[in-house]
């Protein structure tokens, strides 16, 4: 029976106002792409600092294509393993992933790993403009190169709340000469054997080894590199004109490094972290560490008849490992002309003053939102370097994460005994732990349990960094939280105190993230909703760290997430369970 409508009854100007209510809605909706990419991830022959070597890349290119979107599209891509020997997922760091958790491409948690010549297809909404990435979270993979840029504007009709003439991006990543199969065993050694600090800095896959584009305005000897321009090291000059504004959208993806990135004889106004608008801020010189993403504005105000550098140096590790370089070029003179002065001088590796300095400045932009002024419950996740039958370990509340062969995600969903820990984590560790001192008993254990969070709550998270297993010794570890932004209320040296230092919280205006840093010997805090149905990482973002065990898993109303691709979950017991179905 059709529906017949009185076109004088307030029910039928009721129907009309929701058909205009709904038109408005389908036409934003009309408004959005689906962008399709076909994808095969393959290893190659590739010279990124010049030396030839196997990487890992998508469609014959290294680092992989760059997808750029806008804000409510959605995006998919069509994934061909053709590493022959070895499964591969991809994570789109930053991308929340609303009702889309299977496709946030982390392998044991949101999916199994794609198997060598089968296909997956990832689907999902970028929902917000931002700057991001995508990596391989499958083993090391990331450090073998499988990664590339994500970059979403803002949606049509909207601007963003600065102006700028042109926008460039750069990728920041680290480089070893030594392949990441045998990192993977030298980390999971006994004695353990420590892979070392990176060969070479790459900007968008580029770095130079064997010559230095410096070399003329050195002090130390070393090799002038000598290109034509076509060769897979060479450098990607940014070229610009004068008297203008340049968005520069910097992420680092690098497996262990962190970095300091500065222009010669310019200041940056820092305007966007990890996808969220923050109050500018000048700066001479920024500290991204892994996992993090910004956008600074610059002004090409300075002599015009002069190029200038753009260096990438190490901070938080005793560099061993040469600056990364390019050059800003002014189109009024040829981009061969190579800066007279010496690239920028970084910060000292361990003056961790400057980092808190530049990191205590972040604020989000007024009118984002702020969050809630109390928790629903607390967790305190100690970070320490620890032994398990004579094998060093990262340990989060002395429990070092091992994976289990079932993803998280089709093993809750399909309530699965025995396919992880029932139990849960610790969610604190012992008042009396001196966390600035090698522990009394550096022995851990294996687990794969799960903190569970009811849907709604808001979840804080305490940070704790400590001393590791040699003394004296505390490293920097940016943590990042898969499916979530949150926000980051605060720092603190030593021990974190609770009820004490919860008085040094920044409740008005801290900053949005999805990445954040915890400094040697000290705590952060950070403050998220759990609203994302799924089950999600949180991890160091340093490779060899989190490949040692560094890092938690949570999950947050599991039983609200849809209908999951019966293609993420084909093995371990959700595959057992899928053919036990097909034979009844």
């Amino acid at each position: 029976m059709g529906l017949l409508v009185d076109p004088f009854s307030s029910g039928a100007r009721v129907f009309v106002l929701w058909c205009c209510l709904f038109g408005l809605v389908f036409g934003s909706t009309l408004g959005s792409k689906v962008r399709h990419f076909k994808w095969e991830v393959e290893y190659i022959y590739h010279s990124p600092d010049c030396l030839e070597h196997v990487v890992m890349g998508i469609n014959g290119q290294f680092p992989g294509p760059t997808i750029r979107a806008v804000a409510g599209d959605t995006v998919v891509v069509e994934l061909t393993n053709k590493l022959h020997t070895e499964g591969v997922v991809i994570h789109w760091h930053g991308i929340r992933q609303l009702g889309t958790p299977w496709a946030d491409g982390t392998a044991s948690i949101s999916q199994c790993a794609i198997n060598p010549g089968e296909t997956f297809v990832y689907r999902f909404k970028v929902d917000k403009a931002g700057t991001y990435f995508y990596h391989g979270h499958y083993g090391m993979q990331r450090s073998a190169g499988l990664y590339g840029s994500l970059i979403v504007e803002v949606e049509e009709g909207k601007k963003e709340p600065f102006h700028y003439d042109g926008e460039f991006n750069l990728l920041l990543s680290d480089w070893w000469h030594k392949n990441v199969h045998e990192q993977e065993v030298d980390l999971s050694s006994k004695p353990f054997r420590w892979i070392g600090e990176p060969q070479t800095l790459l900007i968008n896959g580029r770095g130079q080894y064997n010559c230095s584009l410096a070399a003329h305005v050195s002090d130390s000897p070393s090799t002038p590199c000598k290109f034509r321009g076509n060769e897979q090291c060479a450098p990607q000059i940014l070229h610009v004109q004068p008297n203008k504004t340049y968005r520069l959208r910097v992420a680092s993806t690098t497996a262990l490094a962190s970095l300091n990135l500065a222009i010669g004889n310019h200041k940056m106004t820092v305007v966007e972290a990890d996808g969220n608008y923050l109050h500018p801020f000048t700066v001479d010189d920024i500290d991204v560490y892994s996992g993090e993403s910004y956008s600074v504005l610059f002004n090409t105000d300075q002599n015009p008849s002069k190029n200038y550098w753009i260096s990438v140096s190490v901070r938080g590790r005793q560099p061993g490992t040469p600056q990364g370089l390019t050059i800003l070029n002014y189109r009024t003179v040829s981009a061969s002309k190579l800066p007279q002065s010496p690239p920028p001088v970084a910060p000292l590796w361990n003056n961790y003053t400057h980092s808190k300095s530049f990191t205590t400045k972040l604020r989000s932009l007024a009118g984002t939102p702020t969050p809630p002024p109390t928790h629903n419950r607390r967790i305190l996740l100690l970070n320490t370097q620890n032994l398990i039958n004579g094998f060093t370990k990262w340990a989060i509340n002395n429990i070092s994460l091992s994976l289990p062969a079932t993803p998280y995600l089709g093993a809750i969903k399909h309530r699965l005994r025995n396919a992880f820990d029932k139990t849960p984590p610790p969610a604190t560790f012992p008042s009396k732990y001196d966390v600035m001192n090698p522990a009394s008993n550096s022995n851990s254990t294996y687990g794969s349990g799960v903190y569970m969070f009811n849907y709604g709550e808001t979840v804080d998270v305490i940070l704790q960094n400590a001393n590791a297993l040699a003394a004296n010794t505390s490293e920097i570890h940016p943590w990042h939280l898969h499916g979530h932004d949150f926000w980051v209320l605060g720092y603190g040296e030593g021990r974190f105190r609770d009820g004490h230092d919860d008085a040094k919280f920044n409740l008005k205006d801290p900053p949005a993230r999805n990445t954040a840093v915890i400094f040697p010997y000290g705590w952060t805090a950070l403050r998220f909703i759990a609203d994302n149905p799924g089950v999600w990482a949180f991890h160091c973002h340093i490779e060899p760290h989190l490949h040692m065990g560094m890092g938690v898993v949570f999950a947050e109303a599991v039983h609200r997430v849809g209908k999951i691709p019966d293609e993420a979950l084909a093995c371990g017991l959700t595959a057992k369970m899928f053919r036990g179905k097909k034979r009844n």
